[in-house]
């Protein structure tokens, strides 16, 4: 499976990335060095959270770093307005409603912002699609239909 980014979701990841390794990582260190003063371990609960909490950090960083290096950063072309992609924003209406959605790669996916995964059910029946055409997507209360007004 691909790992799409757009170049915003790459630099936030990076962002993301550069804290851990840095305030993160330092602040973790501190903590332990604090444990560490007490003496007996055995019975420091502030020492095995951590501990867990460096484990969780360092395996967040390994993760994050799979992913910048293998990670596919889609353009945003303007001119690319003819099918829908990851990077494109597609205004569609299902109804009398009108949404607008943008397909971002998993990692950047935020549905209450509007970011949908092109894993997800509505990213994948928009994408390579043009304008004008109907889509339906099977949804927990059926089947709905999505009309594609506008691609950007």
């Amino acid at each position: 499976m691909e790992n799409y980014l757009t170049r915003e979701g790459l630099e936030k990841l990076k962002k993301e990335l550069e804290t851990l390794k840095g305030a993160q990582r330092q602040e973790i260190a501190e903590r332990l060095e604090k444990c560490l003063a007490f003496g007996d371990l055995t019975e420091n609960a502030e020492y095995h959270e951590t501990k867990e909490e460096q484990a969780f950090v360092e395996g967040r960083i390994l993760e994050l770093e799979e992913l910048i290096r293998n990670a596919t950063v889609v353009s945003e072309k303007k001119d690319n307005k003819m099918y829908a992609q990851v990077g494109s924003t597609v205004l569609v209406s299902s109804g009398s409603k009108k949404e607008e959605f943008k397909i971002v790669g998993v990692e950047e996916a935020d549905p209450v912002a509007g970011k949908i995964s092109i894993n997800s059910p509505l990213g994948q029946a928009f994408f390579n699609q043009p304008k004008g055409t109907i889509v339906e997507v099977q949804t927990p209360k059926g089947i709905a239909q999505y009309k594609i007004l506008k691609i950007e």
